[in-house]
Protein backbone atom coordinates (compact mmCIF):
# COMPACT_ATOMS: atom_id res chain seq x y z
CA UNK A 1 0.00 0.00 0.00
CA UNK A 2 1.25 3.30 -0.64
CA UNK A 3 2.09 5.64 2.04
CA UNK A 4 2.41 8.87 0.98
CA UNK A 5 -0.03 9.08 -2.29
CA UNK A 6 -1.79 11.72 -4.45
CA UNK A 7 -4.64 13.42 -3.88
CA UNK A 8 -7.35 14.07 -6.72
CA UNK A 9 -5.21 14.25 -9.62
CA UNK A 10 -1.63 15.97 -8.61
CA UNK A 11 0.65 13.63 -7.90
CA UNK A 12 2.56 13.92 -5.00
CA UNK A 13 5.94 15.19 -5.40
CA UNK A 14 8.52 13.05 -2.98
CA UNK A 15 11.01 14.68 -0.96
CA UNK A 16 13.57 13.16 -3.18
CA UNK A 17 11.98 15.14 -6.09
CA UNK A 18 12.98 18.38 -4.80
CA UNK A 19 15.97 17.41 -4.21
CA UNK A 20 16.88 16.77 -7.61
CA UNK A 21 14.79 19.98 -8.72
CA UNK A 22 17.02 22.24 -6.78
CA UNK A 23 20.76 19.75 -7.92
CA UNK A 24 21.25 19.19 -5.22
CA UNK A 25 22.66 15.75 -5.80
CA UNK A 26 25.43 16.48 -8.52
CA UNK A 27 26.86 13.44 -9.13
CA UNK A 28 29.86 15.45 -10.90
CA UNK A 29 30.25 17.61 -7.77
CA UNK A 30 30.36 14.32 -5.43
CA UNK A 31 33.03 12.30 -7.93
CA UNK A 32 35.46 15.16 -7.56
CA UNK A 33 35.13 14.68 -3.72
CA UNK A 34 32.19 15.21 -2.19
CA UNK A 35 28.78 17.23 -1.33
CA UNK A 36 29.46 20.93 -1.64
CA UNK A 37 28.87 23.29 1.52
CA UNK A 38 25.95 25.26 -0.49
CA UNK A 39 24.42 21.52 -1.11
CA UNK A 40 24.22 20.63 2.19
CA UNK A 41 22.75 23.99 3.16
CA UNK A 42 19.97 23.22 1.02
CA UNK A 43 19.42 19.86 1.78
CA UNK A 44 19.11 21.19 5.39
CA UNK A 45 16.49 23.67 4.24
CA UNK A 46 14.64 20.93 2.33
CA UNK A 47 14.49 18.24 5.54
CA UNK A 48 13.21 21.04 7.52
CA UNK A 49 10.38 22.15 5.24
CA UNK A 50 9.46 18.63 5.36
CA UNK A 51 8.88 18.63 9.10
CA UNK A 52 11.52 16.29 10.13
CA UNK A 53 12.89 19.05 12.88
CA UNK A 54 16.05 20.76 13.48
CA UNK A 55 18.02 17.64 15.62
CA UNK A 56 17.19 15.18 13.18
CA UNK A 57 17.50 16.99 10.12
CA UNK A 58 20.83 18.04 11.04
CA UNK A 59 22.10 14.54 12.62
CA UNK A 60 20.93 13.62 8.46
CA UNK A 61 22.94 15.86 7.03
CA UNK A 62 25.94 15.09 9.20
CA UNK A 63 25.49 11.47 7.88
CA UNK A 64 25.19 12.38 4.49
CA UNK A 65 28.47 14.63 5.09
CA UNK A 66 30.51 12.32 6.78
CA UNK A 67 29.83 9.47 3.76
CA UNK A 68 30.39 11.30 1.22
CA UNK A 69 33.33 12.43 2.37
CA UNK A 70 34.69 8.99 3.13
CA UNK A 71 33.66 8.10 -0.89
CA UNK A 72 30.23 6.18 -0.33
CA UNK A 73 28.23 8.46 -1.79
CA UNK A 74 29.56 9.00 -5.13
CA UNK A 75 25.94 8.75 -7.39
CA UNK A 76 22.41 9.97 -7.03
CA UNK A 77 21.60 6.23 -6.05
CA UNK A 78 24.35 6.19 -2.93
CA UNK A 79 23.17 9.86 -2.05
CA UNK A 80 19.27 8.25 -1.97
CA UNK A 81 20.70 5.23 0.15
CA UNK A 82 22.13 7.54 2.56
CA UNK A 83 19.19 9.45 3.27
CA UNK A 84 17.13 6.53 3.47
CA UNK A 85 19.94 4.51 6.40
CA UNK A 86 19.33 7.94 7.69
CA UNK A 87 15.96 7.98 8.74
CA UNK A 88 15.46 4.54 9.03
CA UNK A 89 18.19 5.06 11.92
CA UNK A 90 16.29 7.37 13.56
CA UNK A 91 13.32 5.66 13.54
CA UNK A 92 14.45 2.57 15.15
CA UNK A 93 16.63 4.36 17.97
CA UNK A 94 14.75 4.43 21.48
CA UNK A 95 11.57 2.84 21.94
CA UNK A 96 10.67 1.60 18.64
CA UNK A 97 9.07 -1.45 18.80
CA UNK A 98 5.80 -1.05 16.65
CA UNK A 99 4.00 -3.92 17.41
CA UNK A 100 0.79 -3.74 19.60
CA UNK A 101 0.84 -4.72 23.30
CA UNK A 102 -1.92 -7.49 23.80
CA UNK A 103 -2.80 -8.79 26.98
CA UNK A 104 -1.70 -12.11 28.50
CA UNK A 105 -5.39 -12.65 29.62
CA UNK A 106 -8.39 -11.22 27.39
CA UNK A 107 -9.88 -8.45 27.26
CA UNK A 108 -6.98 -6.14 25.90
CA UNK A 109 -7.65 -2.62 26.57
CA UNK A 110 -6.77 -0.07 23.82
CA UNK A 111 -6.91 3.64 24.97
CA UNK A 112 -7.26 6.26 21.94
CA UNK A 113 -6.55 10.00 22.65
CA UNK A 114 -5.66 12.97 20.44
CA UNK A 115 -7.54 16.71 19.32
CA UNK A 116 -10.51 17.71 17.38
CA UNK A 117 -10.12 16.44 13.97
CA UNK A 118 -7.06 14.23 14.27
CA UNK A 119 -9.21 10.87 13.13
CA UNK A 120 -9.64 9.17 16.09
CA UNK A 121 -12.87 8.00 15.58
CA UNK A 122 -11.98 6.83 12.11
CA UNK A 123 -8.75 5.01 13.62
CA UNK A 124 -10.51 2.91 16.09
CA UNK A 125 -13.29 1.88 13.33
CA UNK A 126 -9.97 0.78 11.11
CA UNK A 127 -8.37 -0.88 14.32
CA UNK A 128 -11.73 -2.80 14.47
CA UNK A 129 -11.84 -3.95 11.12
CA UNK A 130 -8.07 -5.60 11.88
CA UNK A 131 -8.90 -7.39 14.89
CA UNK A 132 -12.47 -8.57 13.30
CA UNK A 133 -10.56 -9.48 9.98
CA UNK A 134 -8.36 -11.76 12.94
CA UNK A 135 -11.54 -13.39 14.26
CA UNK A 136 -11.15 -11.56 17.60
CA UNK A 137 -14.78 -10.25 19.13
CA UNK A 138 -14.16 -6.32 20.17
CA UNK A 139 -15.67 -3.87 22.00
CA UNK A 140 -15.79 -0.35 20.90
CA UNK A 141 -17.06 2.43 23.56
CA UNK A 142 -17.81 5.77 23.41
CA UNK A 143 -15.83 7.61 26.01
CA UNK A 144 -16.30 11.04 24.12
CA UNK A 145 -19.86 12.02 25.80
CA UNK A 146 -19.25 15.47 25.07
CA UNK A 147 -20.90 15.14 21.69
CA UNK A 148 -23.48 13.26 20.68
CA UNK A 149 -22.63 13.11 17.18
CA UNK A 150 -19.06 11.26 18.09
CA UNK A 151 -21.27 8.29 20.08
CA UNK A 152 -23.33 8.14 16.76
CA UNK A 153 -20.10 8.01 14.50
CA UNK A 154 -18.63 5.50 16.59
CA UNK A 155 -21.91 3.27 16.55
CA UNK A 156 -21.82 3.62 12.72
CA UNK A 157 -18.09 2.13 12.39
CA UNK A 158 -18.78 -0.25 15.14
CA UNK A 159 -22.19 -1.90 12.73
CA UNK A 160 -19.43 -1.60 9.75
CA UNK A 161 -17.08 -3.80 11.41
CA UNK A 162 -19.20 -5.78 13.11
CA UNK A 163 -17.80 -4.94 16.48
CA UNK A 164 -20.44 -4.52 19.34
CA UNK A 165 -20.68 -1.03 20.95
CA UNK A 166 -20.98 0.73 24.51
CA UNK A 167 -22.53 3.80 24.49
CA UNK A 168 -23.43 6.61 26.96
CA UNK A 169 -25.40 10.02 27.16
CA UNK A 170 -23.84 12.86 25.86
CA UNK A 171 -22.96 14.39 29.07
CA UNK A 172 -22.09 10.93 30.98
CA UNK A 173 -18.91 10.63 32.71
CA UNK A 174 -16.08 9.64 30.62
CA UNK A 175 -14.13 7.65 33.49
CA UNK A 176 -17.35 5.97 34.14
CA UNK A 177 -18.00 4.92 30.69
CA UNK A 178 -14.93 3.39 30.07
CA UNK A 179 -15.35 1.22 33.73
CA UNK A 180 -18.06 -0.23 32.55
CA UNK A 181 -17.26 -1.15 29.17
CA UNK A 182 -14.25 -3.18 30.80
CA UNK A 183 -17.07 -5.07 32.68
CA UNK A 184 -19.38 -5.10 29.75
CA UNK A 185 -15.98 -6.70 27.84
CA UNK A 186 -15.58 -9.27 30.44
CA UNK A 187 -18.77 -10.25 30.50
CA UNK A 188 -19.13 -11.00 27.04
CA UNK A 189 -15.81 -12.47 26.44
CA UNK A 190 -14.08 -10.05 24.00
CA UNK A 191 -10.55 -9.86 23.15
CA UNK A 192 -10.30 -6.12 22.93
CA UNK A 193 -11.98 -3.47 23.88
CA UNK A 194 -11.03 -0.06 22.33
CA UNK A 195 -12.15 3.59 24.49
CA UNK A 196 -12.64 6.08 22.28
CA UNK A 197 -12.01 10.00 24.13
CA UNK A 198 -13.00 13.26 23.62
CA UNK A 199 -11.41 15.05 20.97
CA UNK A 200 -9.68 17.67 23.49
CA UNK A 201 -7.46 20.41 22.97
CA UNK A 202 -4.04 19.94 24.11
CA UNK A 203 -4.17 23.51 25.50
CA UNK A 204 -6.70 22.42 27.67
CA UNK A 205 -5.57 21.86 31.30
CA UNK A 206 -9.00 20.58 32.48
CA UNK A 207 -9.58 18.33 29.97
CA UNK A 208 -6.10 16.71 30.31
CA UNK A 209 -7.15 16.37 33.95
CA UNK A 210 -10.30 14.20 32.83
CA UNK A 211 -8.08 12.15 30.35
CA UNK A 212 -5.21 11.21 33.08
CA UNK A 213 -8.74 10.38 35.35
CA UNK A 214 -10.02 7.67 32.37
CA UNK A 215 -6.29 6.34 32.28
CA UNK A 216 -6.90 5.74 36.04
CA UNK A 217 -10.00 4.42 36.56
CA UNK A 218 -8.91 1.78 33.92
CA UNK A 219 -6.34 0.69 35.74
CA UNK A 220 -8.22 0.68 38.89
CA UNK A 221 -10.76 -1.80 37.30
CA UNK A 222 -8.21 -3.73 35.44
CA UNK A 223 -4.50 -3.89 36.84
CA UNK A 224 -1.69 -3.48 34.03
CA UNK A 225 -4.84 -1.81 31.47
CA UNK A 226 -4.34 0.05 29.64
CA UNK A 227 -2.80 -1.95 27.81
CA UNK A 228 -2.03 0.78 24.94
CA UNK A 229 -2.73 3.97 24.62
CA UNK A 230 -2.45 5.23 21.20
CA UNK A 231 -2.14 8.86 20.58
CA UNK A 232 -3.48 9.61 16.84
CA UNK A 233 -1.90 13.07 15.26
CA UNK A 234 -2.91 14.85 12.10
CA UNK A 235 0.26 14.03 9.68
CA UNK A 236 -0.88 17.39 8.13
CA UNK A 237 0.03 19.54 11.12
CA UNK A 238 3.76 19.63 10.89
CA UNK A 239 5.29 20.57 13.68
CA UNK A 240 2.36 21.06 15.78
CA UNK A 241 1.89 17.46 16.19
CA UNK A 242 5.51 17.54 18.15
CA UNK A 243 3.92 19.83 20.83
CA UNK A 244 0.89 17.96 20.81
CA UNK A 245 2.83 14.81 21.51
CA UNK A 246 4.53 16.19 24.13
CA UNK A 247 1.76 17.70 26.14
CA UNK A 248 -0.39 14.23 26.16
CA UNK A 249 2.55 12.29 26.51
CA UNK A 250 2.85 14.27 29.76
CA UNK A 251 -0.34 13.17 31.07
CA UNK A 252 -0.91 10.11 30.39
CA UNK A 253 1.93 7.14 29.39
CA UNK A 254 1.46 7.05 25.84
CA UNK A 255 2.76 3.76 24.77
CA UNK A 256 2.31 3.87 20.44
CA UNK A 257 1.88 6.75 18.09
CA UNK A 258 -0.91 6.98 15.30
CA UNK A 259 -0.09 9.42 12.43
CA UNK A 260 -3.41 10.12 10.01
CA UNK A 261 -3.99 11.57 6.46
CA UNK A 262 -0.55 10.55 5.34
CA UNK A 263 -2.10 10.98 1.91
CA UNK A 264 -2.82 14.16 2.13
CA UNK A 265 0.78 15.59 2.57
CA UNK A 266 4.36 15.40 1.05
CA UNK A 267 5.58 16.27 4.14
CA UNK A 268 6.31 13.19 5.83
CA UNK A 269 9.12 13.97 7.98
CA UNK A 270 6.92 14.81 11.06
CA UNK A 271 6.62 11.03 11.40
CA UNK A 272 10.04 10.93 12.03
CA UNK A 273 10.47 13.87 14.32
CA UNK A 274 8.12 13.02 16.59
CA UNK A 275 9.54 9.95 17.45
CA UNK A 276 11.99 11.45 18.22
CA UNK A 277 10.54 14.16 20.14
CA UNK A 278 9.26 11.55 23.02
CA UNK A 279 10.50 8.29 22.25
CA UNK A 280 7.61 6.19 21.64
CA UNK A 281 7.43 4.14 18.85
CA UNK A 282 4.91 4.56 15.60
CA UNK A 283 2.78 1.59 15.58
CA UNK A 284 0.45 2.98 12.65
CA UNK A 285 -0.05 5.12 9.32
CA UNK A 286 -3.94 5.58 8.19
CA UNK A 287 -3.59 6.58 4.76
CA UNK A 288 -7.12 6.45 3.57
CA UNK A 289 -10.91 7.26 4.59
CA UNK A 290 -11.64 2.71 3.82
CA UNK A 291 -11.75 0.23 7.15
CA UNK A 292 -8.74 -1.59 4.97
CA UNK A 293 -6.83 2.24 5.06
CA UNK A 294 -4.73 1.59 8.19
CA UNK A 295 -0.76 -0.05 7.63
CA UNK A 296 1.23 -1.60 10.69
CA UNK A 297 4.47 0.96 10.41
CA UNK A 298 7.95 -0.45 9.10
CA UNK A 299 10.33 1.95 8.99
CA UNK A 300 12.44 1.25 6.20
CA UNK A 301 9.46 1.22 4.05
CA UNK A 302 8.74 4.15 4.82
CA UNK A 303 12.01 5.58 4.78
CA UNK A 304 11.91 4.12 0.99
CA UNK A 305 9.14 5.57 -0.19
CA UNK A 306 9.70 9.17 1.78
CA UNK A 307 12.70 8.87 -0.37
CA UNK A 308 11.25 7.67 -3.31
Amino acid sequence: MRLLRKTGDVPKRSLWQRIKDIAVMDVSTIARGGVSPGSLEQLEQLLLEADFGVPVTLRLVEAVERQAQRGFVRTQAEFQGALVEGIVTALRAGNSDAALTLAPTAPTVILVVGVNGAGKTTFIGKLSERFRGQRKRVVVAAGDTFRAGAIDQLRVWAERTGAEFIGAKPGADPASVAFDAIDAAIARSADVLIVDTAGRLHTSDALMEELKKVSRVIAKRLPTAPHETLLVLDGTIGQNAIQQARIFSSAVPVSGLVVTKLDGTARGGVVVAVHEAIDVPVKFLSVGEGAADLVSFDALEYAREVME
